[in-house]
C-alpha cells in the first residue's frame, strides 16, 4: 500500500519511513504543502499522513485542494491539540487526527482500519447500469465491452456520482468535488458536463434513464 507523509520535519519523516517501511508500506514524502499536492496527484497514495503547520500552504488548503479529485484517507498527524484545529480539519475533508507526540503502534493501528476500508470500498468498486460498466478501481469505463474515453472533469463527476448511486447529489456537493469548493460559480458547467456524460453514456442522450436531473436541486445516477 502507497502512503504520503506530508510534514516539514525532516526526523520524524526519516523515522517514519523506517518504522512504516518495515510494516510493508511504500512510503512518499513531501515537506510543503505544495509539493504533497504534486505529490499525490503524480504518486496517486492509498493514505496520506498530512502535518496542518507546513510552510506553501498549511494542512487545511492542503485537504481541500486534495478533496477536489481525491478519496483517499487523510489522517492529520498534528501538534496542535485544540478541538478547534480538529473540528477544522475534519469538516475540510480528513479521516482521522492524530495528535503529536504519538505511539507508532497506535499510528499503526488507524493505519489499517483505513487499509480495511479502503480495500472494503474497492472490493464494490464496479458499478454498472444499461451496458456502461465504471470501474473506480482502475478510473475506466467501458459501454458495450468498449473503453470510452472521459476528460479529467467528466470522469470526477461520473465517480462521485457512481459512489452514490441512487442518492441525490447537490449541485454544490459536485461543485467541491470537481473544483475543490462550493463557491465556485456554476454558471451552466455542470449542465454542459452532464450533457457531454450523457452523450457518451446515455442510449437516448435526449431522454436520459439513468444520469438524471432533480431539477433546482442536482443529479442522481440510477442503476
Amino acid at each position: 500500500m502507497k502512503l504520503l507523509i506530508a510534514d516539514d520535519d525532516p526526523q520524524l519523516v526519516r523515522a517514519l519511513r523506517i518504522t512504516l517501511s518495515a510494516h510493508g508500506y511504500e512510503v512518499l514524502a513531501a515537506a510543503d504543502g505544495a509539493a504533497a499536492i504534486t505529490a499525490a496527484a503524480q504518486a496517486r497514495p492509498d493514505i496520506i499522513l498530512l502535518d496542518l503547520g507546513m510552510p506553501r500552504l498549511d494542512g487545511i488548503q492542503v485537504i481541500q485542494a486534495l478533496r477536489g479529485w481525491t478519496e483517499a484517507p487523510i489522517i492529520v498527524v498534528s501538534g496542535r491539540t485544540g478541538s478547534a484545529d480538529k473540528v477544522e480539519a475534519l469538516d475540510a475533508g480528513a479521516d482521522d487526527f492524530v495528535t503529536k507526540p504519538f505511539q507508532i503502534d497506535e499510528l499503526l493501528a488507524r493505519l489499517r482500519a483505513l487499509s480495511r476500508r479502503t480495500q472494503g470500498a474497492t472490493g464494490e468498486a464496479t458499478v454498472a447500469f444499461g451496458d456502461v460498466v465504471v470501474d473506480l478501481a482502475t478510473k475506466t469505463v467501458t459501454r458495450g465491452g468498449h473503453r470510452v474515453h472521459l476528460t479529467p472533469t467528466e470522469w470526477r463527476m461520473l465517480e462521485h456520482l457512481a459512489r452514490h448511486p441512487g442518492a441525490l447529489v447537490t449541485r454544490q456537493d459536485l461543485l467541491k468535488q470537481i473544483w475543490g469548493s462550493d463557491q465556485v460559480s456554476d454558471s451552466g458547467y455542470l449542465r454542459l458536463y452532464m450533457s457531454q456524460l450523457r452523450k457518451k453514456l446515455e442510449a437516448t442522450p435526449a431522454s436520459p434513464a439513468h444520469l438524471l436531473t432533480e431539477s433546482g436541486m442536482g443529479y442522481r445516477l440510477v442503476l
